[in-house]
């Protein structure tokens, strides 16, 4: 059994702003990115090859926060986080702050795999992605001109939607409108949860965070056991929301603490953190886990969750809103 889960952001969704057009345009990078990681699984790769190919998918398309298209700070720069983790032997790697490595997820495995270390951040990091020889690009690579809007808009005082990042206002796309305020939306952030045929779990979790953040701003995604955490016969989750409310909750790691030591259900675990204990703090988002069976599950307490999955038994689902837009399964 072998089974991959990836997630684009969860956030405000609202029907009328969201075109047949762009809907396709999300269920297409989603599509390509759990289907890059599954092709892994399906010719009997790692379950660590796997999350990192989705991720980078989804880093290399603008329509996610994450890589390009990232989400800028309030002086206008990209600074990205990302974390991986291999549930085999519990080994993880992370970045955050960095501003011209195309893929931060290859960094953090770099971190995870040729260093002693767990996280590197800004100046360092990327002076050890220098060493590793990783694609660097100037940070205009990035910035993506709704980005941009974006932060111009947030700037004006309005709530920008990071889910749906193609903001223009009176053009009638998502993100601001002229008349009013921009729904409130995720932090947009990308990751990925698979399990191998050869049981091992991991998870890898990508983001640029928050629309005009501060510089230096540091959220769930690379904190290991915060918005990414992985252990073999337990689970592999892979969050997006508000960061700060993940990290105080320490979401990943309580998941995996209530399937290990309480035996709840990965499902039952993931329910009571995002519908009671993410609330409690005042933060929103989504998760996506799978546990050693194959067992995928996809949550969230916002309006939508960029969300796809496939598994070995013939189940495939891509997914925006609370329904399954797409979905097949196996006779």
């Amino acid at each position: 059994m072998y089974a991959i889960a990836v997630h684009g952001g969860a956030g405000a969704l609202p029907a009328e702003l969201v075109s047949s057009e762009k809907r396709a345009r999300y269920v297409q990078g989603l599509s390509l990115a759990v289907d890059a990681g599954y092709a892994i699984l399906e010719a009997g790769g790692s379950s660590l090859d796997a999350v990192a190919a989705a991720v980078r998918v989804l880093e290399d398309d603008p329509l996610f926060n994450a890589g390009c298209g990232a989400a800028l700070t309030r002086e206008g720069w990209a600074e990205l986080d990302a974390a991986i983790m291999d549930g085999k032997e519990q080994r993880a790697g992370a970045v955050a702050s960095v501003r011209h490595v195309r893929n931060p997820v290859d960094l953090a495995r770099r971190v995870m795999e040729k260093s002693r270390h767990v996280l590197l951040v800004g100046a360092g990091a990327e002076e050890f992605a220098l060493e590793e020889g990783l694609p660097l690009v100037a940070n205009t690579y990035f910035r993506t001109e709704e980005r941009r809007f974006q932060l111009a808009a947030a700037q004006k005082g309005r709530e920008v939607s990071e889910l749906m990042p193609d903001a223009r206002g009176s053009r009638g796309v998502e993100g601001a409108s002229s008349s009013g305020p921009a729904p409130i939306g995720s932090q947009g952030t990308v990751g990925a949860v698979a399990l191998d045929g050869r049981g091992n779990l991991a998870a890898a979790t990508s983001t640029g965070g928050l629309t005009n953040k501060r510089q230096g701003r540091v959220g769930d995604s690379p904190i290991i056991g915060a918005g990414t955490y992985a252990k073999n016969g337990v689970c592999a989750v892979s969050a997006t929301g508000h960061g700060e409310s993940f990290i105080r909750a320490v979401a990943a790691h309580h998941i995996a603490c209530a399937v290990e030591y309480r035996h709840l259900t990965l499902e039952a675990a993931v329910r009571e953190l995002i519908h009671s204990r993410i609330p409690a703090l005042g933060g929103s988002g989504g998760v996506i886990a799978v546990g050693p069976s194959g067992e995928v599950v996809m949550d969230f307490n916002t309006q939508g969750m960029f969300r796809a999955a496939r598994s070995s038994s013939g189940w495939r689902q891509v997914a925006i809103s609370a329904s399954a837009e797409t979905e097949t399964r196996s006779a």
